[in-house]
């Protein structure tokens, strides 16, 4: 059975840090994409930061720029979020989800309400207090 576990999540105050985990069992790391996306109440669902086991390359929304990097352990089927400098609007569910085959990372992550996704984590929440 295939599944992806989200974890680190919590309540950290304007300006803090968290570290999101992203856990796949089942399948493992290679030609995949693995994406980062977030809703909050209300709102949209965001893609956030995407990685690809293919070549590396990695997509950051223009939001979190510069705070938020994405990385993967493939020996662990794990990715990580690490979230820098956080603000109030960073509040919502934070879902990992993974994309089979080659596709780019500005695709998976970059298009919104893209449907071409295999797999989802339940999500985390995330709040930011200001």
């Amino acid at each position: 059975e295939v599944q992806l576990v989200e974890s680190g999540g919590g309540l950290v105050q304007a300006g803090g840090s968290l570290r999101l985990s992203c856990t796949a069992s089942g399948f493992t790391f290679e030609d995949y994409a693995i994406g980062w996306f977030r809703q909050a109440p209300g709102k949209e669902r965001e893609g956030v930061s995407c990685i690809s086991s293919n070549d590396g390359s990695t997509y950051y929304a223009d939001s979190v720029k510069g705070r938020f990097t994405i990385s993967s352990d493939n020996a662990k089927n794990t990715v990580y979020l690490q979230m820098n400098s956080l603000k109030p609007e960073d509040t919502a569910v934070y879902y990992c989800a993974a994309d089979i085959g080659p596709v780019p990372c500005t695709v998976v992550a970059g298009t919104p309400n893209y449907d071409g996704l295999d797999y989802w984590g339940k999500g985390a929440l995330v709040t930011v207090s200001s």
